[in-house]
């Protein structure tokens, strides 16, 4: 059962326009719905392709799709029909911000373009999300996660090192981060226009996003005039900082100043690398990784991860399991932070999703929404907005509105 949203997040009020898909857009407009906005989610007759991302699916719902556009209201309009248009236009009239991440010139083929849209609605906060940005010489390119990986440096940073092939994360974090980045631009842009009554263009891109992760590879090329590369899971600033071997499995430790590197020495009893010129300083230890990785794996290898964290912890030393996702997905403090979530699919059933990762003291966000089925708040929607029952009925046997 759904929740009532109104009053809920510190963005309660907020009323977002979403016309997105996939995972850019649709992750700004999560994180907006997530803390209190009402992200109204305008999809084709067809659906956002992620409804498409099968395997896995719940009672043949995607998965991917249910993950990012929870906490939303959906509505299926063909924009190919002129009353699709006019319906929402009138959506955009009154929306306080609007997300899109079609093709740089889409917007305004429909006659919806920025500065058409703020003739009649001077406070609207126009959010694109694309590969590559609105200006520049590839504006007009289609954007991807692992295009824009590649092009931000940051598959050449990733991975086990020279003379191996280029590894993207796991995860599709310049989709990811550009979404979030363009939420930030939302909020910043809306309280702007709250202040003054003016809106603007939020323009950000996969490519901008993946730029921004190489901070410190970014510095150290500034620096030295040289590309780093990748290291696996070291630090290319200090060190000992990465993945080792455990007896039953891999541990993180984060020895990277000297005292912790003391630290460190002490837990796993390795007294012999105290005084190893190699091993002196940070300097020292960047400057012999290579030699100091086994090393230091000879000795924790001769316990259980369990084991180690006991010990580290009771030491002060920063450290952590490497977990897989359901490990973590099962973790107290993840739990605890409400990072693990269930809403009440009316398709799906019960179905898990991430939380909101920002907590807030006095007006929280959350997830109480699951994610819509095709249409399913069309008709609330169009109500809300002036249409008759009878409007409604025609727009839907017409073929402009989809309710499935």
């Amino acid at each position: 059962m759904e929740r009532d949203m109104s009053g809920q997040g510190p963005l309660a009020g907020m009323k977002v326009i979403e016309l997105a898909h996939i995972m850019a857009g649709p992750a700004c407009g999560m994180m907006l719905a997530d803390m209190g906005a009402d992200v109204i989610k305008v999809e084709k007759p067809d659906g956002d392709d992620s409804r498409r991302f099968l395997p896995p699916d719940i009672n043949g719902e995607s998965a991917a799709y249910m993950m990012m556009n929870r906490n939303k209201r959906g509505i299926a309009l063909n924009l190919k029909t002129p009353d699709a248009i006019e319906v929402l236009r009138k959506l955009l009239d009154s929306a306080d911000v609007v997300i899109e991440n079609y093709r740089h010139d889409t917007m305004e083929r429909l006659g919806l373009g920025y500065e058409t849209l703020r003739k009649t609605n001077p406070k609207l906060v126009y959010c694109a999300v694309s590969g590559f940005g609105r200006t520049g010489p590839y504006a007009e390119r289609g954007g991807f996660d692992l295009i824009a990986q590649g092009m931000s440096g940051l598959m050449s940073i990733t991975g086990e090192g020279p003379g191996r092939p280029p590894v993207k994360p796991g995860a599709p974090i310049a989709d990811i981060t550009a979404g979030f980045l363009a939420a930030l631009g939302c909020v910043a842009a809306y309280s702007h226009a709250r202040a003054t009554g003016q809106g603007q263009m939020v323009d950000t891109s996969l490519f901008e996003a993946g730029i921004s992760l190489t901070y410190w590879q970014s510095a150290i090329a500034f620096a030295t005039g040289e590309a780093p590369g990748a290291m696996g899971s070291a630090h290319p600033l200090n060190a000992p900082y990465q993945s080792f071997r455990t007896r039953d499995g891999w541990i993180n430790i984060g020895a990277a100043n000297q005292r912790n590197w003391l630290r460190l020495l002490e837990v796993i009893e390795a007294p012999e690398l105290t005084e190893d010129p190699r091993f002196s300083s940070n300097f020292d230890r960047i400057n012999n990784l290579q030699e100091l990785v086994p090393l230091l794996e000879s000795h924790l290898e001769q316990r259980d991860t369990d084991d180690w964290m006991v010990r580290m912890q009771a030491a002060g030393l920063p450290a952590g399991p490497v977990m897989d996702i359901c490990e973590m997905h099962r973790d107290p403090q993840a739990l605890a932070r409400d990072m693990i979530v269930e809403t009440d699919h009316p398709v799906a059933g019960a179905v898990k999703a991430i939380g909101l990762p920002i907590k807030f003291s006095d007006t929280p966000g959350g997830v109480v929404r699951p994610a819509p089925t095709l249409g399913q708040h069309g008709p609330e929607v169009l109500s809300e907005h002036g249409y008759s029952q009878t409007q409604i009925d025609a727009l839907t046997q017409q073929g402009t509105l989809i309710v499935a």
